[in-house]
């Protein structure tokens, strides 16, 4: 026992003559020119350390240090890179001997970074850290983290930390931009291992074109071994304003929950609400980093979703203006490559979404990506009284990236769906409709140029509007009847059908249709021609029987136009398509009639011969 009594007082007593010396005899600001010394021969940087140095040994260890900086290189127009107004860090000195780590306070006041880059490329960072040192790093974090895999602390408590008023200024000298970011708060309350502790942060951003606040408050527990952190209930708030953004601003919230296992590399995330510009979410995220090529689950339920009112509005001026730049500037096709890097597996459902005037609803996605390939195994939604549905595939291994697509509609309302998606009031009725094609290349002129497809259409009870054949044959009819006073009709301009079928190919940006056939009670059409899916040309012939009399069903009396074929055009473009019949093959066809009557005549009253 006496052993033990004098083996602990003269443990005491050393830590005891320990302190006096440092605090009496030692002084740790006669090492601050060295230090300064030290940082100006690695980095040629000026490092001035304005307040006193101050340690405390018992029972905390601790240190405080204030006006410090880092200056920029030469030519730079801010002269410091780095101020710090205070820093304050304590550690009570005697768990530590027994793995157990004690924080009473961390404090980080008045963080300035001022970081530049100038015009012929060199930043702030340049010169702080060489080749050496970087790959000394490297396999020093490499063996840390092998090190702590193995390892736990008995005990972590933290009073709690403060890091206040944080800002970093991000200078392009190249783009004469300008980003601002403040982080004027960032919290840890009581912190143990093992034991959920609060965390709330507030951060601002002033960028060139919008600004952002945003606000956040959860929960963060890190377990025991130090292999695995979760965040519950946390809450955000953002806030971005901006011209750019409809009515100038964008309110976005969500609260999710994450849970990360670092010995798996593995991220849980668990959204529970999202909402921003009337959009309503909620959804899961897995990923597993740990692998050369992380691999991503994502599912997402999605509310009504209006992209219209997302985008802002161009008028007058300023739509020409943007419609001229659009066409000015040199498109760049789409590098995806990237897509090598991860893998895939998303299943999206929404709700309703409205783009370009087009409504739709009850999406279902399912895509699944890996190797570079991006496959939609599923895409289907209710259109317009019917459905749509659809699967493809996207190559994006080489530079240029190519695609293949197989797509259906069936009992759609095609009229509707025209007018709302390409203001085109033209055709009337329930279509189905299927193409399967495949291309090269994602720009929206190569689109139109290197697809090749081939398709089948199918309207039934419909009707071409803009145009009354059966009341244009009957105009025609009557001034070959000599009626010339005969004029245009102010009826409906519309030809009703019962059916119209046709199949078509798609290459060069041509779609070609041979083999339009329309049937109704008065008329049938057959028809051929094409269309230019870059210019919107329309180059179509069609050949127009009557089948029924042109009075109207029913008639009694077969029309003196029984049979004829009447070739009949359309011109123009698809939004402004221009109908004509061809009067002169009419006449030909007229007179064919009137000769043959007259031959059966004679013919009648030679005998028969």
């Amino acid at each position: 026992m006496k052993f033990l009594k004098w083996f602990f007082i003269t443990l005491l007593g050393l830590v005891l003559a320990l302190v006096l010396y440092v605090t009496v005899i030692f002084d740790p600001n006669d090492f601050k020119p060295q230090i300064v010394d030290l940082v100006k021969e690695q980095t040629g940087r000026e490092l001035a350390i304005g307040s006193d140095l101050s340690w405390t040994f018992f029972p905390s260890l601790g240190i405080e240090l204030g006006q410090i900086t880092l200056s920029n290189p030469d030519g730079f127009k801010n002269a410091s890179m780095v101020a710090i107004n205070q820093v304050v860090a304590e550690v009570a000195l005697m768990p530590l001997l027994k793995k157990e780590v004690e924080i009473s306070q961390l404090n980080l006041d008045g963080l300035t970074l001022m970081l530049e880059t100038q015009k012929d490329g060199r930043t702030s960072f340049d010169g702080l850290a060489g080749e050496a040192s970087d790959k000394s790093n490297a396999e020093q974090a490499k063996s840390t983290s092998s090190a702590s895999s193995g390892s736990s602390l008995a005990r972590l408590d933290i009073g709690g930390i403060n890091i206040t008023n944080t800002k970093i200024t991000n200078i392009d000298n190249a783009t004469q931009t300008e980003q601002v970011f403040s982080l004027k708060e960032l919290t840890l309350g009581r912190f143990q291992l093992g034991e959920f502790a609060p965390l709330q942060y507030e951060f601002t951003a002033t960028l060139p074109d919008m600004s952002i606040l945003s606000r956040g408050e959860g929960q963060i527990k890190v377990a025991q071994d130090l292999q695995t952190i979760t965040i519950n209930d946390f809450a955000v708030a953002n806030k971005v304003t901006g011209e750019g953004l409809p009515n100038g601003r964008l309110q976005a919230d969500l609260k999710t929950s994450v849970v990360v296992a670092l010995e798996k590399q593995t991220l849980n995330l668990v959204l529970s609400s999202f909402s921003a510009a009337n959009i309503n979410a909620s959804g899961s995220l897995d990923i597993a980093y740990g692998q050369k090529v992380p691999n991503v689950v994502a599912k997402l339920e999605v509310g009504d979703v209006d992209l219209d009112a997302m985008l802002p509005k161009h008028e007058g001026e300023q739509a020409k203006e943007a419609q001229q730049t659009s066409n000015t500037s040199v498109a760049v096709e789409p590098d995806l490559r990237a897509m090598k890097s991860v893998n895939l597996d998303v299943d999206v459902r929404v709700k309703s979404v409205k783009v370009a005037n087009l409504k739709t609803q009850n999406w279902v996605m399912q895509l699944v990506m890996k190797g570079g390939v991006a496959n939609m195994k599923q895409l289907s939604a209710d259109l317009y009284g019917g459905k749509i549905s659809a699967s493809a595939e996207i190559d994006g291994r080489n530079k240029v990236a190519s695609y293949q697509f197989d797509k259906r509609l069936s009992g759609v309302d095609i009229r509707a769906l025209l007018i709302d998606m390409a203001e085109v009031d033209m055709l009337d009725g329930k279509a189905n409709f299927n193409v399967a094609g495949k291309g090269s290349s994602l720009l929206p002129d190569n689109l139109k140029k290197n697809l090749l497809a081939n398709g089948k259409f199918e309207i039934a009870d419909g009707a071409i509007h803009g145009v009354n054949i059966p009341q244009m044959i009957r105009e025609a009819k009557a001034k070959l009847g000599g009626d010339l006073s005969s004029g245009a009709s102010s009826s409906e301009k519309k030809t009703d059908f019962t059916s119209m079928t046709g199949s078509f190919k798609i290459a060069k940006g041509i779609v070609t249709n041979p083999d339009l056939d329309m049937a109704s009670p008065l008329i049938r059409l057959k028809g051929a021609g094409t269309a230019n899916i870059i210019n919107e040309a329309l180059d179509y012939k069609l050949t127009t029987s009557v089948v029924g009399s042109l009075e109207g069903q029913g008639g009694d009396n077969r029309d003196a136009l029984y049979g004829v074929e009447i070739p009949f055009a359309i011109k123009g473009t698809m939004s402004e398509p221009k109908f004509s019949l061809d009067t002169k093959a009419l006449l030909d066809s007229k007179l064919k009639d009137e000769t043959n009557k007259l031959k059966d005549s004679l013919l009648k009253k030679l005998g028969g011969f």
